[in-house]
């Protein structure tokens, strides 16, 4: 039998898209992949002063109880649990490359691949980022759910070295997008077009890009209400492992593309 998970607490009713829906809980591998599976993403506070300011901003809907918090953890604001609604996704197939980096790509001398480097593409997503939300314990349990395949990463690659990246989550059909870099200009772009193209291949039928913004409009984006959302993630499982050789990045330019 499943052990019930703290985000059961939540029902059927989630709270406004625009502020996290729960505080507080644990982020462990198990607690991490439950909200997931509910349409959920953790926000940790990088600091006390990261908490003190979910504090002041969220402290009264805790007090009034409009605001769950989550039972396992010792300071409630010092994780947020978010469920943006609408959410912006993308299709596998539909990531959006523009004509002047198409161009570019038929002669770039880059490759990519999948889960070949997942704590290095957590690395490069964690560099420099503030405020620095993925923290050491968000990165332990992701890297044990990549360990159990629940974790995917995409890489792009000059040669040896890792110029850009993606990493998610995936959730039956659902792949939840949690971060990007590159070290090139548009390696981040390529990361998820390739990473999309693989999960499609494996069956996969959506890309969750979690928070919505110019940059992942321009990759293709479109709002996707949160209901519909979570009905997606209700569907059918992908088929197969998601593809990891190392492969050109010319394949990912379409004939028209030129």
């Amino acid at each position: 039998m499943t052990s019930a998970s703290p985000f059961d607490r939540l029902g059927a009713r989630l709270g406004p898209g625009d502020r996290p829906v729960a505080l507080g809980g644990a982020l462990g591998p198990d607690e991490l992949l439950a909200a997931y599976r509910r349409g959920l993403f953790p926000m940790p506070a990088a600091d006390l002063y990261a908490g003190a300011y979910n504090e002041a901003l969220y402290g009264e809907a805790v007090e009034s109880g409009e605001l769950p918090v989550l039972p396992g953890g010792e300071d409630p604001y010092a994780l947020a649990w978010w469920s943006p609604d609408p959410r912006p996704v993308l299709r596998p197939d539909a990531v959006r490359l523009p004509r002047r980096l198409a161009r570019r790509l038929r002669r770039a001398p880059w490759s990519t691949t999948v889960d070949r480097a997942f704590g290095e593409v957590l690395a490069g997503c964690a560099e420099g980022r503030q405020p620095a939300w993925l923290t050491h314990e968000l990165a332990a349990a992701l890297l044990e759910l990549h360990a159990r395949g629940a974790a995917h990463s995409g890489e792009v690659w000059e040669g040896g070295e890792l110029v850009g990246g993606v990493f998610g989550v995936a959730v039956g059909p659902v792949l939840s997008l949690d971060s990007m870099f590159h070290r090139r200009p548009d390696a981040a772009r390529v990361a998820v077009a390739d990473l999309g193209s693989r999960f499609g291949a494996a069956g996969g039928r959506l890309l969750d890009a979690q928070w919505d913004g110019p940059y992942i409009r321009s990759l293709g984006a479109v709002p996707m209400e949160r209901s519909r959302y979570l009905a997606e993630l209700a569907g059918a499982a992908p088929t197969g492992a998601l593809p990891g050789e190392r492969l050109p990045v010319a394949r990912l330019v379409l004939p028209d593309l030129t």
